[in-house]
């Protein structure tokens, strides 16, 4: 997207309360969801597979990777985010600076998805549906570049099909 773009969808967000309150929901609601769900599935496997299960192991240690990867990554690439590249106020207000690529609320929730995918295709689709949602969300609101989101899905996903299906 180009600078009119944000700063066409800041002021659309923002110019009524409810439009507002809606991207605010959304960014903060669906993250939680996902990070809601994420440890339960972690406490069902631990019950049904045990501890030292592969399926476990799997899926506590495979996200915890992609976490670590990617906060090192934004840290090394520190790129600037949507609203420092064309000076406006994001819809939903945020003071970071730079980080932003690859986004880290994509790469986690596509990352936890693929997790759920692994082990229950049914409800692994609906949270990729639940990551896609959230990526879209990071831009709408102004946090995110599209490459920001894109990156972090694309490495969640490649890291996702190989831990958890081809290794």
């Amino acid at each position: 997207m180009k600078e009119e773009q944000y700063k066409f969808l800041s002021e659309y967000f923002t110019a009524t309360k409810s439009r507002f309150n809606i991207i605010k929901a959304l960014h903060d609601i669906l993250p939680a969801i996902m990070m809601m769900f994420y440890p339960l599935q972690l406490a069902y496997l631990l019950f049904t597979e045990g501890f030292k299960s592969e399926v476990f192991l799997k899926a506590t240690f495979v996200p915890l990777f992609v976490l670590v990867l990617v906060t090192v990554l934004r840290y090394i690439i520190n790129a600037k985010r949507p609203y420092e590249v064309y000076d406006y106020s994001p819809a939903v207000k945020k003071d970071t600076k730079g980080k932003s690529f690859p986004s880290r609320h994509t790469a986690s929730a596509f990352i936890i998805a693929m997790a759920f995918l692994y082990i229950d295709t049914k409800i692994g689709i609906i949270m990729l549906v639940l990551a896609t949602l959230i990526g879209i969300t990071r831009v709408l609101s102004g946090a995110h570049f599209i490459r920001d989101v894109l990156g972090g899905a694309l490495i969640s996903i490649s890291i996702g099909i190989l831990s958890f299906f081809l290794l």
